[in-house]
């Protein structure tokens, strides 16, 4: 099999050909962005003897329209994370960097990681709007924080004994009480900046708000199972919806497993025998399930008597959530294959 390990740029594009057996370089070829630079590139890799795999470095933006001109042509593709990247790098044979050397990695650590344990691409689906409404919402909140930080200190050196509630000027009441104020004190240039960005600040919740409600709705009738489990609400399910995009690209739960981060990697030698944490993986879908984990260990019984019952076996609460994740994340592998979401509400997670 030939791994074609891609480096994408915004503008142009190096592709490294490698066989899997030895990881020896077959050829490259530079391209640029655009359906002339892809019909010449697919021609190139055709051209070469055997069986082939593309494997593009999870970049999303800058691959998104060269994965989708070779799925819809009936190529492979599979994804590799970026913090799998940053290990391949760092023990390259060549030093230095550049667009040929990465490509190289992006192949080699595809061949190293095994290619039927990464994730297949595959054409966008109604999970891809999911994860770039949910991305956008994400960017709108940062955007309010900041926001919000900036009105604060301009109110404070209004009304220095002016006291808001935490997170107050998100609120309609707040927000309605401050705007009046504003509006009677002399309208002075720190006044008129602390009300234009009062304005912003409620535009930006309103839109928040009905994003944060048209995701419930798409959640609700993708994968309705998802919000019958505890600790996982609409937000947290759709974050799992647009980052997995589709459990049927994981042969198994332990691939998806892989896949997030949530899998232990195996440290033993000789007589010792242990895991550590694995820190590379998609980090969203890690941090969802991590925000599912602590949340069922806070509110829900049997989760609660898991966690105890790993105490006792010896493993700190630490731990315990990392084995508590890894249950959680074969539930959800399960419950996002699951095609019939009525089913849903008769399967419980098996903690054992």
């Amino acid at each position: 099999m030939i791994v074609l390990g891609a480096d994408t740029h915004k503008s142009s594009h190096t592709i490294a050909a490698v066989a899997s057996g030895t990881g020896e370089l077959l050829g490259e070829k530079t391209i640029a962005v655009g359906a002339r630079g892809f019909e010449a590139l697919l021609g190139w890799a055709r051209g070469l003897e055997g069986e082939r795999v593309w494997a593009m470095e999870d970049c999303r933006h800058v691959s998104g329209a060269l994965e989708r001109f070779l799925i819809a042509r009936g190529e492979r593709v599979v994804r590799v994370s970026t913090r799998l990247m940053a290990t391949a790098r760092r023990s390259s044979r060549q030093r230095g960097k550049s667009d040929h050397i990465d490509a190289i990695a992006v192949a080699r650590a595809a061949v190293a990681e095994g290619v039927d344990s990464l994730p297949t691409a595959a054409l966008a689906g109604p999970e891809l709007d999911v994860r770039l409404l949910v991305d956008h919402r994400e960017r709108l909140v940062h955007a309010r924080v900041a926001l919000n930080n900036t009105l604060q200190w301009n109110l404070h050196d209004l009304w220095p004994e002016l006291t808001l509630p935490t997170r107050g000027l998100f609120s309609k009441t707040w927000s309605t009480r401050i705007a009046r104020r504003l509006a009677r004190a002399e309208q002075t240039m720190r006044v008129r900046i602390a009300r234009d960005e009062l304005r912003r600040l409620r535009e930006l919740t309103q839109t928040i708000d009905a994003l944060h409600s048209e995701l419930a709705d798409l959640v609700a009738s993708i994968a309705p199972q998802l919000l019958v489990e505890p600790g996982c609400g609409p937000l947290t399910a759709a974050k799992l919806i647009g980052e997995i995009a589709g459990a049927g690209r994981f042969a198994s739960d332990a691939k998806l497993a892989r896949a997030a981060g949530v899998a232990p990697v195996p440290v033993s030698s000789g007589k010792t025998d242990r895991h550590r944490l694995d820190r590379g993986g998609n980090r969203q879908i890690n941090t969802a399930i991590h925000r599912i984990a602590v949340t069922r260990a806070r509110c829900d019984p049997r989760t609660k008597a898991y966690i105890a019952r790993k105490k006792t076996e010896g493993k700190t609460n630490r731990e315990a959530i990392r084995c508590l994740k890894r249950h959680i994340i074969r539930r959800i592998w399960q419950l996002l294959r699951d095609t019939q979401p009525a089913n849903a509400a008769g399967h419980s997670i098996s903690l054992s």
